[in-house]
């Protein structure tokens, strides 16, 4: 009788995505986009719907750099706290998790810009940065 191995050769036809990649060696790396709806113009709320339209258009909602997989996911929250480092502009503040990485006064025609350079190659988008 052969030898049986505890390793899995193929993850199992149920498991999650995220299962099945830890299951192949390969760990899944979430990215949040968190941007704030706090402002009364709905401002928050179209860059959210402009970066989950840009994420797709551009393929960067999954992408595999250096050999994790990342998922980026769009989430809205009620404040994070930057409206003075916004200036009160007409944009909605933007966090990147976990890089730590802050965007202010983000309008939905600066949303191509910042999939383009920061997620598809990892660039900061000088004019938008907020500075601590």
């Amino acid at each position: 009788m052969p030898a049986t191995s505890h390793c899995l050769k193929s993850p199992p036809a149920a498991a999650t995505p995220a299962l099945r990649l830890r299951l192949t060696g390969m760990m899944l790396k979430v990215r949040r986009l968190f941007v704030c709806t706090n402002q009364k113009s709905g401002v928050g709320e179209a860059v959210a719907k402009a970066l989950k339209k840009e994420l797709k258009l551009q393929g960067l909602k999954k992408l595999l750099m250096g050999g994790e997989r990342q998922r980026v996911r769009v989430q809205i929250c009620n404040c994070l706290d930057l409206c003075h480092d916004c200036k009160k502009g007409e944009g909605a503040a933007l966090v990147v998790y976990p890089d730590g990485v802050a965007y202010g006064n983000v309008r939905p025609a600066d949303v191509p810009a910042v999939v383009a350079e920061y997620l598809g190659r990892d660039q900061v988008v000088k004019r938008l940065l907020i500075e601590e």
